[in-house]
C-alpha cells in the first residue's frame, strides 16, 4: 500500500507494509556538485506533484573497502549526484512518537544510510520513527580545502537534523524528542555535535567511539598537499574542483591506506595519527573550537541524555581477519602504538596471558574506544549517562566482540544477509531483543534499563548474550593505566 506525505519541499510517496510506512532517498539538502560541491549545504528545491520515495537515493563518492573487510562489511554504491539525502520509517498513523537518527560509520571515508543492516523497520515497528542519512565523505566531507568551509560532512549532518526538527512532525515523529546516535565514525560524530549544543537533539547514543578525535587544521593540510601533489592540482577549493569525485577518491584512499598502515605523526601530524584517519572533523575555530571529550567535561551537551559504550574487542575486526595480528611482533607493534600516541610499554602490560597480537588489539580497543568513552562519560556524569559493552563474541574468523557487530543486534536485524559474515549463521536474537529494546526505551523515555553511570561505581552494562548483568567497573585495572 502507498503512503502520501507533505513536508516543506513537497509532496512524497512511499510504501506502507506489515504497519511500517517506509519513505526512501529524500532530499534534505541540494546535490553537492558545480558552485555546491565544496560549499555548505544548500536548500533544497521544492518539487511540484508527487515525488517518489519507493527505493534509496545515491551514495557519496567512496572507496569499496579493500579485501577482506568487503566480505564482513556491505557498502552499496548507488550512482548520482543528489546523495544528500534521507530514509524514514515510521509507525503507520504514528503521532508524536520519539525519533532516533542514526549517522553511519566507516571512518569518514566509507558508508551511507542505505546499508541493509540500518533498516530502521524494526525501530518503526516498536513506536519509533527512525532516520538514516548519507553526508559527504572523505576530501567531498572532511578535507581541509582554502576556500571553503572546513567539516562540510559535519555541516550536512546539522542540515539532516534540521530537516528533521522541521519535517519529521509530518511522519508522525515529535520533533521535541529526537535522539541521535551513531557507530564507529558515526560515534564520533554524535559526540562532537553534542559538544556544540545545538539544540538539535534531547538525547544521544554513542557507539565505539569516543571525544578525543579532531583533526589539527595543519595535520589536515598536510593531507590536503599530498592528495594535491599526487593530482598534480593546486592544494585548494579551486584546485580540486577540477578533479572529478570518481578521480579524487583513488588518490584519497591511497593516502588514507598509509596514514593506517604505520602511522608517521612526523610525516602526517600527531593528530591525524593517533586515530589512524586521513579524514575526521577539523579544529576550524568556527564550528569546532575544542575537542569534544574537553567540551563535554566543560558542560557542553550537559541538557542531553546521554548512552555511551563500546564493544569488548573492537580492534580485532582490524587486524584479525587480514592475518594481521597473527604474525605482527612486538616491535611493529610497539610502533603502531607510539604513533598512535599511546605508551608501548602497555603492550608488555596486557600481554600476559595474550599473544602480541592480541595484546595489541586489546591496547589499541582500550586507548581508542573504551577508555575515551569513559573519558566522555566521567565528563558528562552529572546529566543522566549511561554505559554499555557489548561482549557476546562472534564465532566468525576468532572476530571475538569486535567492532561493528553490534550493530544488527541493535536494528534488530539479524535476519539480514549483509550483517551474517560478521554474525555468523545463528546469531542469539534473544540478545538482539534485550539489546534493541533498551535503545527503544532509551530513545522513548532516557531510561535504558539499568542504573546511571557514576565516577564511583562506573557502572557498565554488559551485554554477552548470557547474563547480561551490569558490572562495576569491568576490567577496571587495564582501565586504570592509562590514568
Amino acid at each position: 500500500m502507498e503512503a502520501i506525505v507533505g513536508i516543506g519541499a513537497g509532496k512524497l510517496r512511499g510504501t506502507v507494509r506489515d504497519g511500517v510506512a517506509a519513505f526512501l532517498g529524500i532530499p534534505y539538502a541540494a546535490p553537492p556538485n558545480g558552485a555546491n560541491r565544496f560549499a555548505a549545504p544548500q536548500p533544497v528545491q521544492q518539487w511540484d506533484g508527487v515525488r517518489d520515495a519507493l527505493a534509496y537515493g545515491p551514495t557519496a563518492p567512496k572507496p569499496g573497502y579493500p579485501a577482506p573487510f568487503d566480505e564482513l562489511l556491505s557498502d552499496p554504491d548507488i550512482p548520482g549526484e543528489d546523495y544528500l539525502n534521507l530514509n524514514v520509517w515510521a509507525p503507520a498513523g504514528a503521532e508524536r512518537a520519539p525519533v532516533m537518527v542514526f549517522i553511519h560509520g566507516g571512518a569518514f571515508r566509507n558508508g551511507s544510510g542505505a546499508v541493509g543492516v540500518y533498516q530502521g523497520g524494526a525501530f518503526a515497528r516498536d513506536g519509533v520513527v527512525c532516520v538514516t542519512f548519507n553526508y559527504r565523505l572523505g576530501v567531498e566531507g572532511f578535507g581541509n580545502l582554502p576556500g571553503a568551509p572546513a567539516n562540510r560532512g559535519l555541516l550536512d549532518q546539522i542540515a539532516a537534523l534540521r530537516w528533521v526538527r522541521d519535517n519529521i512532525g509530518a511522519f508522525g515523529g515529535d520533533p521535541a524528542n529526537v535522539t541521535v546516535f551513531g557507530e564507529s565514525a558515526g560515534a564520533f560524530s554524535v559526540l562532537t555535535l553534542l559538544s556544540l549544543d545545538l539544540g538539535l537533539f534531547r538525547r544521544a547514543i554513542s557507539q565505539s567511539g569516543g571525544g578525543q578525535v579532531a583533526q589539527d587544521p595543519a595535520d589536515a593540510l598536510l593531507i590536503t598537499k599530498e592528495i594535491a601533489q599526487r593530482l598534480g592540482v593546486e592544494p585548494t577549493a579551486a584546485g580540486f574542483a577540477t578533479v572529478p569525485p570518481e578521480e579524487l577518491v583513488p588518490a584519497q584512499t591511497a593516502v588514507a591506506a598509509e596514514i593506517a598502515g604505520v602511522p608517521d605523526p612526523v610525516r602526517w601530524g600527531r593528530t591525524t595519527t593517533s586515530s589512524g584517519m586521513a579524514f575526521m572533523p577539523v579544529l576550524d575555530g568556527e564550528l569546532i573550537r575544542q575537542r569534544p571529550e574537553d567540551a563535554i567535561a566543560g558542560g557542553a551537551g550537559r541538557e542531553v541524555e546521554l548512552l555511551i559504550g563500546y564493544t569488548a574487542e573492537e580492534f580485532r575486526f582490524f587486524f584479525v581477519p587480514n592475518g594481521l595480528a597473527a604474525v605482527i611482533d612486538a616491535s611493529l607493534a610497539g610502533r603502531i602504538i607510539e604513533g598512535m600516541g599511546m605508551d608501548p610499554a602497555l603492550l608488555a602490560a596486557y600481554e600476559r596471558d595474550r599473544t602480541i597480537g592480541d595484546a595489541f588489539c586489546a591496547v589499541v580497543t582500550d586507548g581508542f574506544f573504551r577508555v575515551p568513552s569513559n573519558r566522555v562519560a566521567d565528563g558528562h556524569a552529572a546529566s543522566p549517562t549511561f554505559m554499555y559493552e557489548f561482549g557476546w563474541r562472534s564465532p566468525e574468523q576468532d572476530l571475538g566482540a569486535c567492532h561493528a557487530l553490534e550493530l544488527a543486534f541493535v536494528f534488530d536485524n539479524l535476519a539480514r544477509q549483509d550483517g551474517a559474515k560478521l554474525t555468523g549463521p545463528n546469531p542469539p536474537q534473544e540478545l538482539a531483543d534485550v539489546m534493541h529494546r533498551a535503545w527503544v526505551d532509551f530513545a522513548a523515555h532516557g531510561d535504558p534499563g539499568w542504573s546511571r553511570f557514576d565516577r564511583d561505581r562506573r557502572l557498565v552494562k554488559v551485554f554477552d548474550g548470557a547474563q547480561n548483568e551490569v558490572i562495576a567497573d569491568p576490567r577496571g585495572d587495564e582501565r586504570r593505566r592509562w590514568q
